[in-house]
């Protein structure tokens, strides 16, 4: 495989692992230092116990609905990638970016931030972004 496609593969495990309410999985996907996470409306989480932590608490309400990730673009630089995506929570749109870095047993997730998208595509061609 190639590093874009192990990238997008990373990314990819990291939405099952939410899917699938997989803490064993997500536990697996997280770099193991210096690691944040910003979930929408939430501070920001910097220890990999919170995030972990986190995802239990997420994965164990009932009501949680999946959440897919959308149309991923790659930014590969080096031992670093950056996935932006949106996520798609029952109705609801979120963007994300998920950085990864290369490590030793293959990429793993440095940082996930997402946020409420008030529309799914920035009028550009127009010069407005908002």
């Amino acid at each position: 495989m190639s590093d874009r496609s192990d990238v997008l593969e990373a990314n990819a495990s990291f939405y099952r692992a939410f899917q699938t309410k997989s803490l064993e999985a997500m536990d697996h996907i997280w770099a193991e230092e210096e690691v944040s996470c910003v979930h929408p409306g939430w501070p920001a989480l910097e220890s990999r116990a919170s995030i972990l932590d986190s995802y239990k608490m997420i994965s164990s309400h009932a009501e949680q609905e999946p959440v897919l990730c959308l149309n991923p673009r790659l930014v590969l630089r080096g031992d670093h990638a950056l996935v932006l995506c949106e996520e798609q929570v029952g109705v609801s749109l979120l963007v994300a970016s998920n950085l990864f870095l290369r490590a030793p047993k293959g990429w793993r997730l440095l940082h996930h931030q997402a946020s409420p998208l008030m529309q799914a595509r920035p009028n550009v061609e127009a010069g407005r972004l908002n």
